[in-house]
């Protein structure tokens, strides 16, 4: 009697908000998208601060944004922004591939002048041979990257140096080397006269075109990309590469050889630089020179970051910044006026890039940050104990 009489004084319990329930669930949803929401927010800062910069030099932010993307795409310009991409997707794996095992290459500079390099020489040497020459331009342009990336490897596994510091080091030998080159073994006998430095031009039987428009460069990168995906996600190989990234402790204690995934991780994704030279020497530029390589190598670490060391979204970002790339040129030009003679200069989409970055890297600089940390109180109390 007295738990029935309990049980009816009991009050109700209260009526849930629905206005709370779907602000839970729009949290909820923003932060299981955490990743998503980052890009979409790094991608509208860099947005506003563009058109501050770009106001400033007395220009409607709104056309200066409508001109660069249909620079990007009027006429043929498609196939040059096709282009663009290719190799940027490459870099990009560059960086997404040691990332994965958490690795930093940032040497994707160098690691793609020496693919260039050697893919444009090894190209004109066999221009004899057609289709093949080609080929045999990629297969050496991927292995000379490969190189670079076996040596930083090396270096890191077995003598603790830090990737960074080597593939920086790296960067300034490989443009010393290869400019040497150029003006001395592999210069072209037009450059002695022209004063460009350069090689000679790849036979066309050997160049690498385009099939309905869409270079050959840009099919070869995505379907890497994709290969890139698959064996991250299907393969053994994958699994370890991906474990050593999560715990190296781990990885070692269940059997993973450490070193062997490290020098791997950095000759794959330096070979994918490496080929990436190749692409943009066989299939753009037609021969070799230091120009060739502009900022690719280091727009591959914005690529990599913005995509989230994922394979399959270096292809979306390895488009936007082609877009940027190719119709900053023309929108410069498009934009001049009596006022701004000169127009926006096309350093405004550096300026884009350095802001994405910033804005992407902040979250994993915390992640890390904070990885660091509790590691730390993990060795400091487990060493305690022992």
């Amino acid at each position: 009697m007295s738990d029935t009489r309990t049980a009816e004084k009991t009050p109700p319990p209260p009526a849930e908000d629905p206005q709370q329930r779907d602000r839970g669930g729009a949290l909820a949803f923003l932060v299981s998208h955490q990743s998503g929401v980052v890009i979409v927010v790094a991608l509208l800062i860099s947005l506003l601060v563009g058109a501050a910069l770009i106001r400033y030099q007395g220009v409607d932010p709104w056309y200066a944004y409508t001109t660069l993307f249909k620079e990007a795409f009027q006429n043929d310009a498609y196939t040059r922004t096709l282009q663009k991409t290719a190799p940027l997707v490459l870099t990009g794996l560059a960086v997404v591939l040691p990332l994965r095992v958490g690795l930093f290459n940032i040497g994707g500079q160098g690691q793609f002048a020496t693919g260039a390099i050697a893919g444009a020489w090894v190209a004109y040497a066999a221009g004899g041979a057609g289709w093949l020459g080609a080929l045999l331009g990629m297969l050496a342009g991927l292995v000379a990257g490969a190189l670079v990336g076996v040596l930083v490897g090396v270096l890191k596994a077995w003598r603790g140096v830090h990737e960074v510091i080597s593939t920086i080091m790296l960067n300034y030998i490989v443009a010393g080397v290869t400019f040497w080159l150029v003006v001395g073994p592999l210069q072209a006998e037009s450059s002695k006269t022209s004063g460009i430095p350069q090689t000679e031009a790849i036979p066309e039987s050997s160049q690498i075109g385009a099939v309905g428009g869409v270079p050959v460069g840009f099919l070869v990168a995505v379907v890497l990309a994709v290969a890139c995906w698959w064996m991250l996600t299907r393969t053994t190989l994958g699994f370890k590469l991906n474990t050593v990234g999560a715990n190296k402790s781990a990885a070692g204690y269940a059997g993973i050889s450490i070193p062997t995934i490290t020098v791997l991780s950095l000759a794959l994704g330096a070979g994918l630089a490496g080929l990436g030279g190749a692409l943009e020497a066989e299939g753009t530029l037609f021969r070799f020179e230091p120009a060739i390589v502009g900022t690719l190598g280091f727009d591959g670490i914005t690529i990599a970051l913005l995509a989230r060391a994922n394979p399959l979204a270096t292809i979306p970002a390895a488009f936007l910044v082609g877009i940027l790339r190719t119709g900053a040129a023309g929108l410069q030009f498009a934009t001049q006026t009596p006022d701004l003679p000169s127009g926006i200069t096309p350093e405004i989409v550096d300026v884009l890039l350095a802001v994405i970055l910033l804005m992407v890297s902040i979250p994993v600089l915390g992640k890390w940050l904070f990885r660091s940390r509790a590691a730390k109180v993990s060795v400091a109390s487990t060493s305690w104990g022992s």
